[in-house]
């Protein structure tokens, strides 16, 4: 099929919630685009995904999800789109393209696989579910509480869907419908623009998991939606480094000043290498010293962020979920208290997780043991996580 990339339009301000701007809002301790992005990334069938953000909502998504590729859309979701597809085009192209809307945070893998195998034989695909409710007319526009007016006549459901994204097209037929749709005009979906040039659309089974939040309920509807199915696992990570001379001390991912740093083959982050052991833990794929073996001398010196950021990525591979990181530094100097909300905060933003997801505490030994006698410093951690299914 060539190279796929998919856009996430996530320029909208989310005014029917209220608040911060809905994919950007919490979901499962997460943000909400988090959600859709992990699921469109991990996808084997997409090779990109491209973010469209609001005008001065860059370190927002920076917060959400990292450094990602984005761009910024335009005053409504065309153009948005419109500004997504030309940014594609501009890079190189690409041979079709999957549009999803932030909103959606839970995409079925099955889904996407629905898409991609409809447009082999179709210019557009998109999902949708049938119309259960009866349906009829009311005499007055829009919801609005108590004031839906009386009813009207029943309209005939047996041939009415629900569409839901993500769509998926050919990408120059897309880009050709957008670039000649009227200025003056709005679309409400993009399967609409590519059918009225002409292109038939295929419809694909959707999914009740991809429901739109439009309001504060749905969040919580979210919640259990993503929780079903899912199991908890907790595990534990310890690190111990000895102390040396004329070495930078790295704590957390930040260089602490101290007159002594810490020994070792990596730059000896022993509260990182805590924390990466106990999230290696909950999903059984041993430790640091598996994934990065300290008889290879790329990792001579490497920053331990590297080792975190890979133990997180393979949990959320697995579609799991950090949910919490409890961790405790042991030793007699330096002074962690001065530094412990900069850690943290160092911490969250590695894992991509909001700062209260983390907690990072400080203790002595009481002058006892290795600790004690200021020859190097501990590290204890212990991480919570969730997994589909069996967690395989």
């Amino acid at each position: 099929m060539g190279r796929t990339v998919a856009i996430i339009v996530a320029a909208g301000t989310g005014s029917r919630m209220g608040g911060d701007p809905k994919q950007y809002r919490l979901l499962s301790g997460r943000p909400v685009i988090a959600h859709s992005h992990a699921a469109l990334a991990r996808h084997p069938g997409i090779d990109a995904v491209l973010v469209v953000i609001g005008r001065g909502q860059e370190a927002m998504l920076a917060k959400a999800i990292g450094d990602v590729p984005f761009v910024v859309g335009g005053a409504s979701r065309r153009e948005s789109v419109r500004n997504g597809l030309e940014a594609i085009a501009a890079q190189g192209s690409a041979d079709s393209v999957l549009i999803h809307d932030a909103a959606r945070p839970i995409i079925p893998a099955s889904v996407i696989d629905s898409l991609l195998i409809a447009l082999q034989s179709k210019a557009g695909a998109t999902p949708a579910l049938p119309v259960a409710d009866t349906i009829a007319r009311g005499s007055s526009r829009g919801w609005v509480p108590d004031t839906l007016g009386t009813l009207g006549d029943i309209v005939d459901r047996s041939t009415l869907v629900r569409i839901q994204t993500p769509q998926a097209f050919h990408f120059d037929a897309i880009l050709a419908a957008h670039r000649n749709w009227p200025a003056d005009r709005e679309a409400t979906d993009d399967a609409q623009m590519l059918r009225r040039s002409g292109e038939e659309i295929a419809l694909v089974p959707g999914d009740t998991a991809l429901e739109k939040l439009t309001h504060p309920d749905d969040l919580a509807l979210a919640e259990l939606r993503l929780g079903a199915g899912m199991i908890s696992r907790s595990a534990t990570g310890f690190d111990v480094h000895r102390y040396a001379e004329g070495k930078p001390l790295w704590l957390g991912g930040i260089e602490i000043p101290s007159p002594v740093g810490l020994s070792g083959h990596s730059d000896a982050d022993v509260l990182l290498h805590a924390i990466t052991d106990a999230l290696l833990g909950t999903i059984g794929e041993g430790d640091i010293g598996l994934h990065f073996p300290p008889s290879d001398p790329q990792w001579a010196g490497a920053a331990s962020s590297r080792f975190l950021e890979h133990a997180a990525s393979l949990i959320r591979a697995r579609g799991g979920f950090i949910d919490f990181v409890d961790a405790t530094i042991i030793c007699e100097r330096p002074k962690i208290g001065p530094h412990r909300e900069a850690i943290r905060q160092s911490v969250a933003a590695l894992l991509r997780l909001p700062v209260e997801a983390i907690s990072i505490k400080a203790t002595t030994t009481e002058r006892l043991g290795f600790t004690g006698r200021g020859e190097g410093m501990a590290a204890q951690a212990i991480a919570t996580v969730r997994l589909k299914g069996n967690g395989a």
